[in-house]
C-alpha cells in the first residue's frame, strides 16, 4: 500500500489545497506503481504547529513562510 506523510504548517493551506494535495499524490502513485495502486494509496497531512519548524538551524514559523517577518 503506498502512503505517503505531508507535513505542512499549521494554518497555512485550505481545506480545497489539501483535497488537491491528496488527489495529485494518489496520481503521482498510481503514475509509478500503476493504477492498481490508485485504491489503496493512503495520503496523511499532518499540520506542524506553528514555530515546529527547524530550517538551516533557525525556526521557521507561518509569518516568515507568508513573508511577514
Amino acid at each position: 500500500m503506498p502512503f505517503a506523510n505531508l507535513k505542512v504548517p499549521a494554518g497555512t493551506i485550505t481545506a480545497e489545497d489539501k483535497k488537491k494535495l491528496v488527489e495529485r499524490t494518489t496520481d503521482l502513485y498510481a503514475e509509478i506503481y500503476g493504477e492498481r495502486a490508485r485504491p489503496t494509496t493512503v495520503v496523511l497531512i499532518d499540520e506542524v504547529a506553528d514555530g515546529g519548524w527547524g530550517v538551516a538551524g533557525g525556526v521557521l514559523t507561518a509569518a516568515m513562510l507568508n513573508g511577514d517577518a
